[in-house]
């Protein structure tokens, strides 16, 4: 048997349900490996694959685009792909280690390829880099150099400046491996000590350091708003908007002409009701809730119509595009639009007239949908709630608007129980909050824990959010869908699952792998079994990480955790891009028009996820850095904690209060300790003493350190 056939018939070994996209993505580079010079087609690359079931053959479609669109493949006629011709050389992204090698990730090949320091030529963390391998060394990992930057991630960085008489340097944040030399006359003012941006001008080819100069001053190190500047700036998040941004905003005015009025459905004479955070000031949505003479319920979801008032090609559209998101850190709200725009014009503020784009369902008294509607109206909130008032309603069956609060809590419970009986997944978790004085101090933590009310917010979101996918992208026959804006989430990774199950019988559980299905069904039972125990937090942040991360794209692969095979992003406009983009390809097919550009939204797309995750970090790094500066006042003192993460550098370990610091692995000085990471342990090479994942310990709080956010523990008691 030849070689590529032997290979073929070990493909069509695989089950279907085994493929998530990562998988699937190798099986399919694998197929182009073993013939190089054939031209396939997504049906031949099923068939040669084993896969029969129609949404796998569908996922196959998305991977083979993506891989031409990434360079790997070349498409011969539509549809059609070979691999491209490979030479010595291949294209992949810059992973920095701390101790100055890096290793460069790419999807031509299985494994990443090791970069010795003297071979990176000035690469960066992040960088696209394309790389010249080095002949494989027997038992060795495959290596290569740098041989062309071909994407920079970042030339500006934010960081300490640090002067001397004739020089300074700027010592970056994060792992960038190197300083960034600053002449005296490019220091554009900033002092020893202070937070700051700097640009890289010029890398001299034999220079250990490249040049650059200070762009912005943010302030002194300690100080709240300089600290949460540099957090966003770390992650080339703005802080600030340009002057004419704001001035543009300003000139939107908040009256409503009449003329546009009447081209809209009129509902503000609907009982209607706005349930937020007690802080917000944003308010994207609101619900509204009628009894019909057929005894049926009319649900209104109505989101605020930011694309009336903010056109394409306008500055103030550029520069939500730009930012993608709005970004919530610790103290803050860093927001996508203008506040005249977020807080005033958009913002579905009580007791206001304010403009909608709107999905109308009608429902009966056991949450089946029976009637739906979408477009632009206009409303009229009677009250604000905040969550905990609209909770003590439900509580209490007492207050304003008690029956629409009620019935509308109940028809939310049954479109919920629908839902997780579809294989829905519940990760309810608990998040970290902080009580911060006036001048951005943490005084006392304290945990937000989501309830009745916040979950009848979300299921009718989720609603709108789903219909709207399904009312564009389901199509009937051999129809092509039009272009649109999904929020898509792949399969877990089976390897994960199969390790996290492994982990978790050792406390007694397990779920069962067989189907999608029967995964969500018996992670559902798990979480709602490990509520309140002590290794609640462990199971649950390990579950987290078997998952994939949801992202936005044109091509549809469906949402997994929620079990939508179609689901978009509508109901945040105020606050996110893709809705934004969301509305406009809704407005515009349902008044018939063409399918827009896939190319141009799925570039959109791909930024739109990009700056999402950039949101993410600086959200996590702004609750690092409050939890370290919580803990200064508490050197020497000792907690019981758990463990939380296992790595080769130390042992993180999570207190009762949710704070979570390490224990170096230097201070395990007992013994030589290595990682046993299937295991999610390290084991001891002589005592054979073992620190494992969900252990209780007693540790003592050794240090903190704000520039690094970083809190270090060294071990107490063993429990």
């Amino acid at each position: 048997m030849s070689k590529n056939k032997k290979k073929n018939k070990e493909l069509k070994k695989f089950k279907p349900e085994t493929f998530n996209k990562k998988r699937l993505k190798n099986e399919i580079v694998a197929v182009f490996y073993a013939e190089p010079g054939k031209t396939v087609n997504y049906k031949q690359v099923s068939d040669l694959l084993g896969i029969r079931d129609a949404e796998t053959r569908v996922l196959t479609n998305v991977v083979l685009q993506e891989l031409y669109d990434d360079g790997y493949l070349d498409q011969v006629s539509r549809g059609k792909y070979k691999l491209k011709a490979r030479t010595g050389s291949v294209v992949g992204t810059v992973d920095m280690q701390s101790q100055g090698f890096a290793y460069v990730n790419s999807e031509e090949l299985e494994k990443p390829v090791l970069i010795p320091s003297r071979y990176l030529n000035h690469a960066m963390e992040g960088d696209k880099v394309k790389i010249r391998l080095f002949a494989r060394r027997k038992k060795h990992d495959l290596e290569g150099e740098v041989i062309e930057i071909i994407e920079r991630a970042k030339s500006v960085f934010v960081g300490t400046v640090e002067t001397s008489r004739h020089f300074a340097f700027l010592i970056p944040s994060g792992k960038a491996g190197f300083d960034i030399f600053i002449p005296n006359d490019k220091l554009n003012g900033a002092k020893n000590g202070q937070k700051a941006i700097a640009e890289i001008i010029e890398w001299p080819a034999n220079a250990k350091n490249p040049i650059g100069q200070i762009k912005d001053v943010l302030g002194d190190t300690g100080n709240n708003d300089a600290e949460m500047h540099a957090i966003l700036a770390e992650f080339e998040l703005p802080y600030k908007f340009p002057v004419n941004v704001d001035k543009a905003a300003e000139k939107i005015p908040l009256e409503i002409p009449e003329e546009e009025i009447a081209k809209r459905r009129d509902m503000r004479d609907v009982t209607t009701f706005t349930i937020d955070p007690a802080d917000a000031k944003d308010f994207d949505d609101a619900l509204s809730l009628r009894k019909l003479e057929n005894g049926h319920w009319e649900v209104g979801v109505h989101i605020a119509d930011v694309t009336h008032y903010v056109q394409t090609n306008s500055i103030i559209e550029d520069e939500a595009q730009s930012r993608a998101t709005s970004v919530y850190l610790v103290d803050r709200v860093v927001p996508m639009l203008p506040e005249r725009l977020s807080n005033g014009v958009c913002s579905l503020r009580p007791n206001e007239d304010k403009l909608c784009f709107s999905a109308v369902f009608e429902l009966d008294d056991n949450a089946k949908l029976i009637n739906e509607w979408f477009g632009k109206t206009v409303i009229h909130s009677d009250r604000r709630f905040a969550y905990e008032e609209a909770q003590q309603v439900i509580e209490t069956g007492e207050g304003d608007l008690k029956e629409e609060i009620l019935t509308l809590n109940r028809l939310a419970v049954l479109l919920r129980d629908k839902r997780f009986k579809r294989g829905s997944i519940a990760f309810d978790r608990v998040e970290i909050k902080f009580e911060i004085d006036e001048k951005g101090k943490p005084l006392s933590v304290y945990f937000k824990e989501a309830k009745d009310s916040n979950k009848l917010i979300e299921e009718f979101m989720l609603l709108a959010n789903k219909r709207v996918a399904e009312i564009i992208g389901k199509r009937s026959g051999s129809k092509t869908p039009k272009t649109f804006v999904y929020r898509i989430h792949d399969k877990p990774d089976p390897d994960k699952l199969a390790n996290f199950n492994v982990f978790i019988k050792r406390f007694g559980y397990g779920i069962q792998l067989t189907t999608a299905k029967t995964i969500s069904s018996s992670l559902n039972s798990l979480l709602d079994h490990v509520k309140g125990k002590k290794e609640q937090n462990v199971i649950e942040t390990l579950a987290i990480r078997a998952m994939a991360k949801a992202a936005y794209s044109t091509r549809n692969i469906g949402h997994y955790g929620l079990a939508f095979e179609y689901y978009t992003h509508f109901t945040s406009p105020i606050r996110r891009y893709p809705d934004m983009m969301v509305h406009r390809l809704l407005e515009k097919y349902l008044a018939g028009g063409r399918s827009a550009s896939e190319e141009k939204f799925e570039e959109l797309c791909k930024h739109s996820s990009d700056m999402e995750a950039r949101a993410a970090n600086a959200e996590r790094a702004s609750v690092k850095y409050k939890q370290v500066e919580f803990m200064q006042d508490q050197i020497g003192k000792i907690f019981q904690g758990v463990i939380s993460g296992i790595t080769d550098f130390g042992i993180f370990v999570e207190l009762e209060n949710k704070i979570e610091g390490m224990i170096p692995i230097r201070e395990l000085d007992d013994d030589f300790y290595s990682l046993d990471e299937k295991n999610y342990q390290l084991v001891g090479r002589h005592t054979h003493k073992i620190y494992q994942l969900g252990d209780e310990i007693q540790v003592k709080i050794w240090r903190t350190n704000l520039e690094k956010k970083q809190l270090d523990f060294q071990l107490a008691n063993r429990i």
